[in-house]
């Protein structure tokens, strides 16, 4: 669950190693490293510079760290949606894009293309669901987005999560 109140970047700047992974550990998807490694950076001057520092730790990571960040996403309505294990903040982004209400139809084209693209890539399909807004702009990416190369949708999925990370860090962060 999201903390009721956003903190300052005085607040921030103060957190101590635990304190400031245990609040933005989950800033990039079950990759707390992200966060240990740009409390490093500190201080912020403010939420976009410790957005970009954590950026930049991921960018700065090897190939291997990259890919297992990219692969600690959940399928957009996948086997963990429909168990309700999704951390708190990708149910809320996936309900918040109607994710949780589709017809039959679109459940099953979901499991379609997302076993398309898991065969495709060998990982899941991320786009930014709070950026996309709308059910058919995130179908619309799955379809385009499938016709890419291996090493063009990698960069394209670092992309979107940058995206969902600030979206994210916005929800803690004055």
């Amino acid at each position: 669950m999201l903390p009721e109140m956003k903190a300052s970047m005085a607040e921030v700047n103060s957190l101590d190693t635990a304190a400031f992974v245990a609040r933005f550990g989950g800033v990039f998807e079950d990759s707390p490293w992200v966060a240990e490694s740009a409390w490093e950076r500190r201080p912020f001057r403010d939420r976009e510079a410790l957005h970009a520092a954590m950026c930049a730790c991921v960018q700065e990571a090897g190939e291997e760290k990259r890919l297992a960040l990219i692969r600690a996403h959940p399928d957009l309505v996948g086997r963990a949606a429909a168990e309700g294990r999704l951390g708190a903040a990708s149910a809320s982004e996936q309900t918040g894009a109607g994710l949780d209400r589709l017809s039959a139809d679109e459940g099953r084209w979901f499991e379609r293309y997302n076993r398309a693209y898991q065969e495709k890539f060998g990982f899941p399909f991320i786009i930014c669901v709070r950026a996309a807004e709308r059910k058919r702009a995130i179908m619309d990416g799955f379809e385009m987005r499938l016709d890419h190369r291996p090493e063009q949708e990698r960069k394209a999925a670092l992309v979107e999560i940058e995206k969902i990370a600030a979206f994210r860090l916005a929800d803690l962060v004055e």
